[in-house]
């Protein structure tokens, strides 16, 4: 059972990968690039600090321990244990792949770090932002998108992207559940 599912993961993956042009490569090297996401990181913290206020110290604290937590444990307690190799770099999709940026990131890909660490996020701040319909759904549409631009390059299977999204959601949860028996609840926002 585990070897089909295996193969399977591998089959979707590699098709999600065979749907390259050279405008959705560049887009997805955009949105696999760290340095892109800067600008959206600036904006959560100074919107989360003008609807916060003084509140917004410990919801950042919260962020900085939950994506440092998210990403600790996704190469320590997954990565290094599972030892699943990226799909760049196993000797059975040689010649299958299409490889824009070529063989990216670390030898081994379960779990994927940028979903655990976007899922994460997306989990703990979307309750912050309840009464914002707009961005509600927009920090998981950015994770999913994240997560797909991973398996187009072939830095990842899906299964290590749907198995990082879950622990990256779970993990955000239990830091905002921690963080609200802290003290610090979304009601708490001064802007309303």
């Amino acid at each position: 059972m585990i070897e089909k599912l295996v193969e399977w993961d591998r089959q979707v993956s590699v098709a999600i990968n065979a749907w390259h042009s050279d405008w959705a490569d560049a887009v997805m090297i955009f949105l696999s690039n760290r340095n892109v996401w800067i600008p959206l990181y600036l904006f959560l913290v100074g919107y989360i600090i003008y609807i916060y206020k003084k509140k917004a110290v410990w919801i950042l604290l919260g962020v900085a321990l939950l994506i440092a937590v998210a990403d600790w444990t996704s190469v320590h307690w997954f990565k290094n244990v599972v030892q699943r190799l990226r799909p760049c770099h196993e000797p059975l999709l040689d010649g299958l792949l299409n490889l824009p940026r070529g063989r990216n990131g670390g030898l081994y890909g379960f779990v994927s770090s940028h979903a655990v660490n976007h899922f994460a996020l997306a989990a703990f701040l979307t309750p912050w932002f309840k009464k914002d319909r707009y961005f509600y759904g927009a920090l998981y549409v950015w994770a999913v998108a994240i997560g797909y631009s991973r398996i187009y390059l072939a830095a990842h299977y899906l299964g290590d992207v749907i198995c990082g999204g879950l622990w990256g959601a779970l993990l955000g949860l239990l830091f905002y559940y921690g963080l609200r028996w802290g003290g610090v609840k979304p009601t708490d926002r001064l802007v309303r």
